[in-house]
């Protein structure tokens, strides 16, 4: 069916379910350039995969609706990012970021717009300052040797924002369980042991996400080829040769590293080959993230043994109270086995039984009832002493 302006609308309803299905499929994305100016996409997979250059399965890895876990996955062109909330995907110029208006996820966009463009207003200052350019030329040459690449600033940011994460919400729940737990060992109660199960059952779903970023860091500075695959700006300036060596041009943006490399004798170009494959600086980077993770990690490893700690006061406490009802029980049975003796003497002499020693024989029944009453007390001592002994009550 077609309309005025030469527009088709679909009639067939399974033309109209693609469609549909094609329009929700798309996701609200974020795209961050090296100045760190950012625009707004709503794009479906196809065109991110088209623009970065990946595979569909990497993709997928971002799906909010698929549970995957924290992975940071090297690839040619790209690093693809999946921190629980932070989803990105990181490229040698430009920081794609999924749900950008999703609450976690608002302070990694602010925090992107801040440090993304510290290199070019670095830059710009020293344009804009020739005399000083001119006279500072060895500061700035250290301040150029010491700034990150793109990706590695924008993967920082994504790194210190989810380790404050995880860190925040361990805060939260250690004052929340220590508070719990010590009112629990003051008072045993059913809201008691359902408020801590409730902490303990937080307390080990946050153990599992804390756990899985530090293994996928641990893996990462394990593995020095997957560190290497993480220089996205090393790749793309080795792909075009220094003067003919094929040398690293990763560092253009700083021309007097360039002069230094293009002044380079041929004993120096094995040098800059061999630092194609040095990871010192992500190294370091990965290990200050590391540390901080681990340490959350350590935190919340200190809470599972005060849980465990205060699991097993309760546990002694129940015994307690159990050897308490034990003890009891032995009391009253001892006592109904030793009343049981004055109710078999009640019982005999009541029978309507003519006995020949009834008659003028009452003394019988006195003594009958005083050596029931010794056997039984000796019975009871025996009893308790047994049950102390044995250790069924206290002493």
């Amino acid at each position: 069916m077609a309309r005025g302006d030469g527009s088709v609308v679909p009639t067939d309803p399974q033309t109209m379910a693609v469609v549909k299905k094609k329009t929700q499929s798309s996701r609200s994305w974020i795209l961050f350039d090296a100045t760190g100016q950012g625009s707004l996409l709503d794009v479906d997979k196809y065109a991110i995969m088209h623009r970065v250059h990946i595979h569909a399965r990497d993709l997928r890895i971002l799906d909010p609706l698929l549970s995957y876990p924290s992975t940071i996955l090297g690839r040619e062109k790209a690093i693809v990012l999946n921190l629980e909330h932070i989803k990105a995907i990181i490229t040698a110029e430009e920081v794609l970021l999924r749900d950008p208006t999703d609450e976690n996820v608002i302070p990694v966009v602010e925090e992107l717009q801040r440090r993304l463009p510290q290199l070019s207003a670095t830059g710009l200052q020293q344009q804009g300052d020739g005399k000083e350019y001119l006279g500072g030329q060895n500061d700035a040459e250290a301040a150029e040797e010491d700034e990150s690449p793109f990706e590695f600033r924008a993967l920082e940011v994504a790194l210190e924002a989810i380790c404050s994460f995880l860190a925040a919400r361990t805060t939260e729940l250690e004052m929340a369980a220590y508070p719990a737990l010590d009112e629990l060992t003051s008072k045993i109660s059913s809201r008691n042991l359902d408020r801590v199960r409730k902490l303990k059952s937080a307390m080990t779903r946050l153990t599992a996400r804390v756990q899985k970023v530090r293994d996928e860091l641990e893996q990462l500075l394990d593995d020095d080829d997957d560190m290497a695959d993480l220089y996205l700006s090393r790749k793309a300036g080795s792909a075009s040769p220094v003067s003919g060596s094929g040398a690293a041009n990763w560092f253009a943006a700083s021309p007097t590293i360039g002069s230094k490399i293009s002044r380079a004798s041929r004993a120096s170009l094995a040098t800059v080959r061999l630092d194609e494959n040095d990871v010192e600086e992500l190294e370091m980077l990965l290990e200050a993230y590391f540390s901080e993770i681990d340490h959350t990690l350590n935190k919340l490893t200190t809470l599972r043994e005060y849980i465990d700690d205060t699991e097993d006061y309760i546990n002694i406490q129940l015994d307690n109270h159990r050897n308490q009802l034990i003890q009891l029980e032995l009391f009253l049975s001892s006592g109904t086995v030793c009343l049981s003796f004055y109710s078999l003497v009640a019982a005999i002499f009541g029978m309507n039984i003519p006995y020949t020693w009834n008659e003028n024989h009452g003394y019988m029944f006195k003594w009958v009832v005083i050596v029931s009453g010794v056997f039984s007390a000796v019975m009871f001592l025996m009893i308790t002493a047994y049950a102390r002994k044995k250790g069924l009550v206290g002493s």
